[in-house]
């Protein structure tokens, strides 16, 4: 994590100042600012693997900011409301945040919080392909997803449609198989490959995907559900270059 480089947008300076002190004191490199149009120049210019946003900026739309950010990035977001703004946190979370503390917070849980949502984001490029080095698709048990069509054919050479989610979480399942995932990976698997998936919907889009891939969708054999743990995709998967 000592490379990590945060982004940390705060019209108040004291706090500015107060978590980048912190941060910058525990291996982390930050970079502070205070306006929208600063935190876009800051992410045009450097490498940022994370954003630290209060959604309470002096004269600007802090949502909207989040808004912009998840449509053309995929770094990790930690939003920043107050102690009562409870539709704030939802709306954020349900925009693609990561993560979110509430004012007042200690810098301490701040650092914490940025440390689990870099891990996060860590393995999930660990088990991704790098863009490099992608895979044109994938066979399992006579399936094949095909990753830039994204199109998805049966057995028996019938196309099946998948939604945008749908997609990523299976795109997601086969580039780690036979791998215990929790939700928080696979919406980390999934947000690297540009989904617009939410933690509320990841059992719903795998119920979707237990019904179009699997035999007996009641007794799932492909997708399987680990109790505690999250999901395990348990067929051989063989990737198409």
């Amino acid at each position: 994590m000592g490379t990590s480089h945060i982004l940390a947008i705060d019209d108040d300076p004291a706090m500015r100042d107060l978590v980048a002190g912190y941060l910058a004191k525990n291996d982390l490199q930050v970079t502070a600012v205070a306006t929208g149009a600063e935190m876009a120049q800051a992410l045009a210019e450097r490498v940022i693997d994370l954003v630290v946003l209060d959604l309470r900026l002096a004269g600007e739309d802090g949502m909207q900011l989040a808004r912009r950010l998840r449509e053309q990035s995929t770094v990790p977001i930690i939003i920043v409301t107050g102690k009562n703004d409870e539709a704030d946190r939802v709306m954020g979370l349900e925009l693609g945040a990561d993560d979110y503390v509430t004012k007042p917070f200690s810098p301490r849980e701040l650092l914490a919080r940025i440390r689990t949502v870099l891990r996060r984001y860590q393995l999930a490029r660990e088990l991704m392909p790098q863009k490099t080095n992608r895979q044109r698709g994938y066979r399992f048990v006579g399936w094949e997803l095909n990753v830039g069509s994204r199109r998805l054919t049966s057995p028996e050479g019938q196309r099946i449609e998948l939604s945008l989610g749908e997609f990523n979480l299976l795109h997601a399942f086969c580039a780690a198989p036979q791998r215990v995932l929790s939700r928080d990976q696979l919406l980390d698997l999934s947000r690297l490959n540009g989904a617009e998936v939410y933690d509320r919907s990841v059992d719903v889009q795998i119920l979707r995907l237990r019904r179009k891939i699997e035999p007996d969708p009641g007794c799932p054999q492909y997708i399987r559900t680990e109790r505690g743990a999250g999901y395990v995709f348990s067929v051989a998967v063989q990737s198409i270059h």
